[in-house]
């Protein structure tokens, strides 16, 4: 193999460049300087930049945007704007990012009422009453598709996504089980909480910001990989100020056994007279669940008195651009008065409990526009075609024989098990959500045992680069510690992902697949496609190897996408 040696893009562009940098775009300026002093006399000529074509702007050839320092001038808005445009067409295609939860597609009608409340400011609720009016509604209605039962008053509010809605719910359990041991005179310095290895990263983030322990359990393929019921009993104490249950891993697309883990907590408490309270993460499950035929195939939200709160993402399958989770309470007893700040603010005021303060309004609006556009049944046929899709798709990379799924929203309701037998004759029986597996639109697949047998160089981390290549996102990693062996390809079916993309997507994937058999090599691997910009080093540690992670899959919870 022939040596090469490294080459600094940026020295090579200096020493190459028509001018020196001292002397770039002087004719520009010159010009311009010319154009200004013409119009001064009379002359009708422009004043400065704005209306040079941007590619005939300094911009285009002489002078680079500057990147790290602010630039003593600014420049024309237009060249801006087309600089900056054509460097973001370095971007993927959002609608290809097949590794994302988060939605791309609003309507016309909806993005035209997000732009037109733009500047509108969560925190300025006495100056705004009509958006909060909206937010007031939008918790109502969740919280009646959670299950709110009479004789209780639910209580939430919107956030930026997820994360901080789990972070609330977590404060939440924390200073309950605070104020209960306080009040009994035990020790409070000892809070643990439980959760799966398939946690998403935000719990674990909760976790550690927030000092409780965080009581990881193993996820293994007979607990389908998620959290394991019979791992819960033996790790819950006094000190246990909840547990996470997950409405749709991200790994896989399961959903925790949130009504099995229920009954534990309730023998638990029979038998301790310790009351450890749940948390549903339904990041994406939450808005997926109450919609589709299949539901959640048990017991999950505020039909159970242990369910004390539920978090959801707005911006996931609550179809509404990035910017917008929710969380709600089953009651405001649960809530500790403690947390909620009263606010004075602006001639209002208003009752708060969010981790910052400042936020857009424009897509709490949005929800409101999709709750009150798709309705009910608008919901569930877009939540129920992407289980369609979804199923499609993994019956045929199962029937390629190369793939086997480890998600199983297209079995037979109650079977869990790949068989490669049945892949040429799969379960037909029903159009409908309920006659399968209930899980979240997500295909997790996997090369058969089979397939590596026959092609041993074949790494599946190519296929996902060659994926890439035809600019499908498609993350290829290892599965929860314990289960870190095996590894994963997965995709999120959207609501913009139709019935064309996704057998375009099987196509490719089988092209692809075909060329690495037809091309053997010992390992395609080598091929990792990343950064190497100035950027991507100042903004991360960096390692020696980019595809390596800095700590070991035994420690932690290692999820970078959802």
């Amino acid at each position: 193999m022939a040596l090469a040696k490294h080459i600094d893009a940026d020295e090579l562009v200096a020493k190459l460049h028509d001018a020196p940098h001292t002397q770039r775009g002087k004719h520009v300026h010159a010009a311009r300087a010319a154009r200004v002093a013409a119009a001064g006399s009379g002359g009708g000529g422009s004043q400065g930049d704005n209306d040079i074509h941007p590619y005939a702007s300094r911009y285009a050839s002489q002078q680079a945007l500057t990147k790290h320092r602010i630039p003593k001038d600014g420049a024309p808005a237009d060249a801006v704007h087309q600089m900056l445009k054509d460097e973001l067409d370095l971007d993927g295609r959002p609608n290809l990012n097949l590794a994302s939860f988060v939605g791309t597609y609003m309507e016309r009608e909806a993005e035209q009422l997000i732009i037109e409340n733009l500047s509108k400011n969560m925190s300025d609720c006495d100056e705004y009453p009509a958006m909060m009016d909206m937010h007031a509604r939008c918790v109502s209605i969740i919280a009646h598709l959670w299950g709110a039962q009479k004789g209780e008053t639910p209580i939430g509010t919107a956030t930026t996504g997820s994360s901080e809605a789990i972070h609330l719910g977590g404060l939440a359990m924390k200073r309950r089980w605070q104020e209960k041991r306080m009040a009994e005179g035990k020790d409070t310095t000892k809070p643990n909480i439980l959760m799966g290895a398939n946690a998403q990263v935000a719990l674990e983030k909760f976790a550690r910001y927030f000092e409780v322990e965080a009581r990881i359990l193993p996820v293994s393929e007979g607990s389908r990989y998620r959290l394991d019921p019979a791992l819960v009993r033996e790790q819950l104490d006094e000190n246990t100020i909840g547990v996470f249950v997950i409405l749709g891993s991200t790994y896989t697309g399961h959903y925790e056994p949130v009504e099995e883990i229920s009954r534990i907590l309730d023998d638990f408490e029979a038998e301790t007279g310790v009351d450890v309270p749940i948390h549903v993460d339904g990041a994406s499950g939450g808005f997926i669940a109450p919609f589709t035929y299949a539901g959640a195939g048990f017991k999950w939200n505020f039909e159970l008195p242990r369910v004390k709160s539920i978090n959801v993402s707005g911006h996931k399958f609550g179809l509404v651009y990035a910017g917008v989770g929710w969380i709600i309470w089953r009651d405001e007893s649960q809530l500790p008065k403690h947390l909620v700040f009263e606010l004075h603010y602006l001639g209002g005021t208003e009752e708060s409990y969010t981790l910052n303060f400042s936020r857009p309004g424009a897509q709490v609006i949005g929800q409101y526009f999709m709750l009150e556009h798709l309705g009910f049944n608008g919901y569930r046929a877009v939540m129920e075609n992407a289980l369609a899709n979804a199923r499609l798709l993994s019956r045929a990379l199962e029937a390629t024989g190369w793939y086997r799924c480890v998600s199983d929203i297209h079995r037979k309701k109650g079977d869990f098990a790949y068989d490669a037998t049945k892949v040429d004759t799969p379960f037909l029986a029903s159009e409908r959500s309920d006659a399968y597996n209930a899980g979240l639109p997500v295909v997790a697949f996997t090369l058969t045992d089979d397939f590596h047998a026959k092609h041993p160089n074949i790494k599946q981390a190519a296929i996902s680069n060659l994926l890439r290549a035809k600019q499908y996102i498609i993350p290829n990693y290892p599965l929860p510690p314990n289960e870190e062996k095996t590894e994963i390809l997965r995709v999120v079916v959207r609501e913009s992902h139709n019935l064309d993309l996704i057998d375009r997507l099987i196509a490719d994937i089988c092209s692809v697949t075909q060329a690495l058999i037809d091309n053997e090599v010992p390992d395609l691997s080598a091929w990792q496609p990343f950064s190497h910009s100035v950027e991507k080093e100042h903004q991360s540690l960096g390692q020696k190897d980019p595809r390596k992670a800095k700590r070991p899959m035994s420690e932690g919870i290692h999820r970078g996408v959802c």
